[in-house]
């Protein structure tokens, strides 16, 4: 997906896409990583960590681009290869230019010939790149890639940085020579994350909600590695949906591929302005479920908790996921919830709606003397309990800031953790802030101690 950039003239300049493709383990991955100048796309020696099409920003003297990633490319491929294989093709077809990837040291092979010819059917531009050569000698194997008719190989060293600028120089040239202009809207598409433990459904929702197999869905759990974006269009409006991978255990405690999918997980979480979680309705909510919200909690975005997989709850499960939504999820009551299937497509329609609302409390500004005159009257119904002989009084109080809500309580003293919790429970059943999660910090009041120097309560 290219990247929008706004522009002055109430016009969006869409940036050059390249997409980077190959046949399984030639390097792809690497290559977008020396591309971007960072460590971002998820590499390992297996085959086929990569399985969707993944967009990365670039830039290079000046231009700025769109690289993106993709699986491995094989013919007659079958199941989950097809559809990486699948993902492949829809990236070039949505490409201004072609980076195939050769590995150098193997040569041209059977399938890189298979490639040539579906490259040569998109009838986009294609530079060849001979990867792998690590030193002089090897370029002279690089050279008999010319066999494959794609011109000029390009040799690089992905892993050393050997021949990137050349190739780069290269690219910029294929590239389109001025970037396509499209109009701007109001503001861009707002940006909801998928995230949940493996095989909860996050791809399956993403190809509904998309209505095209924009991710690799696969019945292993944990097929998706890199989060992988759409534009979704949902009750009306335009939605950038990223689906991430599937969190097993804490970024602390992962190692590998893993590890770095967590860090991609935790970057997409903070790039998004709503989380939609996804359960797995007919199993019970795990220990694993409960750190996933408490991570998207923590992260302060607008929250949806979506029970997926409706369509396989009988009566029985429904009574005892009512107890465990009750036990579980207390600590966050105020999250938006939907039940749907992303197989059957039950109730998906009610996502959008979800969001909203929970958007809306995610921005929601109370008025400072609306907020005060509630405020003084809460307090004088329920006054803080007596503590040391005294009790703490709330004098004041404003929201400095929204996306999440935050609120200044400006006091006489420390107030007890309880107090805290009433006081934020009370706000939410006057002014809603359904699906957001709200911030309240306590300032005492400094007072004058022995000697006229200033003392601080807490």
């Amino acid at each position: 997906m290219s990247e929008i950039v706004d522009s002055p003239a109430s016009v969006s300049v869409v940036n050059p896409v390249v997409a980077v493709v190959g046949r399984p383990n030639v390097g792809k991955s690497t290559l977008v990583n020396r591309i971007i100048g960072r460590r971002q796309a998820v590499v390992q020696d297996t085959p086929g960590v990569t399985r969707d099409r993944v967009p990365y920003d670039a830039e290079w003297l000046g231009r700025q681009f769109t690289v993106v990633d993709t699986g491995g490319w094989e013919p007659d491929a079958k199941d989950r290869a097809a559809a990486i294989a699948a993902q492949a093709e829809a990236a070039i077809a949505t490409a201004d230019v072609v980076l195939f990837v050769v590995d150098a040291v193997v040569g041209s092979t059977n399938v890189d010939e298979a490639a040539v010819k579906m490259l040569r059917r998109s009838h986009k531009p294609v530079i060849l790149v001979a990867n792998k050569v690590d030193n002089q000698n090897l370029e002279v194997e690089a050279t008999s890639l010319w066999s494959l008719g794609l011109g000029q190989p390009y040799p690089v060293s992905a892993l050393h940085g050997r021949g990137s600028g050349e190739l780069l120089d290269a690219l910029l040239d294929a590239m389109p020579s001025a970037p396509r202009v499209v109009e701007e809207t109001e503001r861009g598409p707002r940006r909801v994350a998928l995230v949940g433990r493996p095989n909860v459904g996050k791809s399956s929702l993403l190809n509904r909600l998309a209505k095209e197999e924009r991710a690799v869905v696969d019945s292993v759990a944990g097929t998706t590695v890199d989060p992988v974006d759409s534009l979704v269009e949902l009750g009306g409006e335009v939605w950038q949906f990223v689906d991430t991978a599937g969190l097993r255990k804490r970024v602390g405690q992962a190692s590998g591929t893993e590890y770095y999918a967590s860090l991609r997980t935790n970057a997409a979480l903070e790039a998004a302005e709503v989380a939609v979680v996804l359960l797995d309705a007919s199993e019970v909510i795990s220990e694993q479920d409960q750190r996933i919200l408490s991570m998207v909690v923590e992260s302060g975005r607008a929250v949806v908790i979506a029970f997926n997989k409706w369509d396989l709850v009988d009566a029985d499960r429904r009574h005892y996921l009512d107890k465990e939504i009750e036990r579980e999820l207390r600590r966050i009551p105020w999250a938006v919830r939907v039940n749907i299937s992303a197989k059957s497509g039950r109730a998906v329609d009610k996502l959008a709606p979800a969001i909203r609302t929970a958007l809306e409390s995610w921005e929601l500004r109370v008025p400072t003397g609306h907020l005060n005159q509630w405020l003084t009257a809460l307090t004088q119904a329920t006054p803080h309990p007596v503590r040391g002989g005294r009790a703490p009084r709330i004098l004041f109080a404003t929201q400095p800031g929204v996306s999440p809500p935050r609120f200044v309580l400006f006091t006489t003293g420390p107030l007890d953790a309880g107090y805290q919790r009433f006081v934020e429970r009370k706000l939410r059943e006057e002014f809603g802030f359904e699906g957001s999660p709200i911030e309240i910090a306590v300032k005492p009041r400094k007072q004058v101690g022995p000697g006229g120097r200033g003392k601080a309560h807490g």
